[in-house]
């Protein structure tokens, strides 16, 4: 006969066992060391995580990162044959949460809802390949989009439809592709950044502005500031020459309301 002790301990054995296989595990990375595939590869990736940070600044319910893990899968781990995209958003979260990187088991199951990757020669075929099948079919990402920051005419994207498939999206008469989750346009941008002269793929809103980054928002505050001053002194010279008209010399007024 058996005795109890030793069933409970049987029991708690097995218990344990299936606990170390099946737990999450803790030993994760989140620095391979690998780097960007060009200097304009960073300064595009930065644009869009900026920009939309900048353009939900009202909100504190999303994160938005770049190239850093996403971790979804022991086997991926175990693997090693998944990063991250280049861009991503997901809405509905924490914006006060610090994370290394994007762990699917500690984010309540929430994968990313906007994916861009930055498509390169040497990475094109993943981008547009596995990767692709990735946010499709395990990530279920309503909405993804590639681009070349070397090809100006490269933006293509997808969004999921009822059946939970990829379907091309159709641009806009500017080239502008929609992104739904995001309530923004992704389109391509000619400028400087970072003092560099590209053709950039950035964020547009509803009525086609562009989705400002934090500099540039507040370069526009400064010239709008600056521009309604000049306004002002041009209305004062303006009064000033009609009161010398009228006789008047105005550094002779004071603010007395009863002047006449």
């Amino acid at each position: 006969m058996i005795p109890v002790e030793s069933i409970g301990q049987g029991i708690d054995r097995e218990a344990k066992l299936f606990f170390e296989e099946h737990k999450p595990p803790t030993d994760l990375i989140f620095d391979d060391g690998a780097e960007i595939k060009s200097n304009r590869h960073r300064i595009a990736m930065t644009v869009l995580i900026r920009s939309v940070e900048q353009g939900l600044a009202n909100r504190n319910d999303f994160f938005v990162g770049g190239n850093m893990f996403i971790y979804y899968s022991a086997k991926q781990i175990r693997n090693q044959d998944f990063r991250g995209p280049d861009f991503f958003a997901v809405l509905g979260v924490d914006s006060n949460t610090s994370r290394q990187g994007w762990v699917v088991w500690e984010e309540n199951g929430r994968y990313p809802d906007v994916i861009v990757e930055l498509l390169s020669p040497s990475t094109a075929n993943q981008d547009t390949g596995k990767k692709k099948d990735i946010y499709e079919q395990v990530f279920r990402t309503p909405d993804y989009f590639v681009f070349d920051p070397f090809e100006p005419n490269s933006l293509q994207g997808w969004r999921l439809d009822a059946t939970l498939r990829y379907q091309p999206l159709v641009p806009n008469e500017r080239g502008w592709l929609w992104c739904e989750t995001l309530g923004f346009w992704l389109g391509t941008w000619e400028g400087i950044v970072d003092r560099e002269t590209a053709t950039w793929v950035r964020f547009f809103d509803e009525s086609g502005n562009l989705v400002l980054l934090p500099e540039e928002a507040a370069q526009q505050q400064a010239e709008a500031a600056q521009q309604q001053a000049e306004q002002q002194r041009q209305r004062a010279s303006r009064l000033e020459a009609r009161l010398r008209e009228l006789g008047e010399d105005p550094n002779d007024l004071t603010l007395n309301p009863n002047h006449s």
